[in-house]
């Protein structure tokens, strides 16, 4: 349907908690990116879009999943997903974070406002886990990493 027009460019859509698990488990030397939303939300669509954009361009570095977060509640709870889209990111089987600023450095929460936002941030991150730090410094610009208070809770 229309609904998921901005999500089918990305290759892997996970509908299952064995598929997330999967992925996290067996995924090595590189970042799984897993983006926990609702496809017909329109932010989440402006991040699709960016993600569907960026995919190839991290392919080296990173594999990204979309997940419709009401078909995963379990997760949803596990990862304190209270606000969508969601994007977090793994390496290795460890949850890596990173600090944007904002009060939960666990995910990103929002869009990416530019594509290239995206590709810095998952370079950081992979450099950062190959250095073995599970923590890194987010190289966006503050002023285009959104403000919680603007993102309405609706999962």
């Amino acid at each position: 349907g229309s609904s998921v027009a901005m999500s089918y460019l990305l290759s892997r859509t996970l509908t299952t908690k064995q598929d997330v698990d999967e992925i996290i488990r067996d995924t090595e030397d590189r970042i799984v990116v897993l983006r926990f939303g609702k496809a017909s939300d329109p932010v989440c669509m402006q991040l699709d879009d960016i993600l569907s954009k960026a995919e190839r361009e991290v392919s080296r570095m990173a594999i990204i999943a979309t997940i419709e977060a009401s078909l995963m509640p379990i997760y949803v709870k596990y990862f304190d997903i209270t606000l969508i889209p969601a994007t977090l990111f793994f390496f290795n089987q460890q949850h890596m974070k990173a600090d944007y600023g904002t009060p939960d450095n666990t995910k990103w929460i929002g869009a990416f406002a530019i594509k290239q936002d995206f590709i810095d941030l998952v370079e950081v991150i992979y450099r950062g886990a190959l250095r073995g730090k599970f923590i890194v410094q987010s190289p966006i610009e503050p002023s285009r990493v959104p403000k919680y208070q603007l993102i309405y809770k609706d999962i």
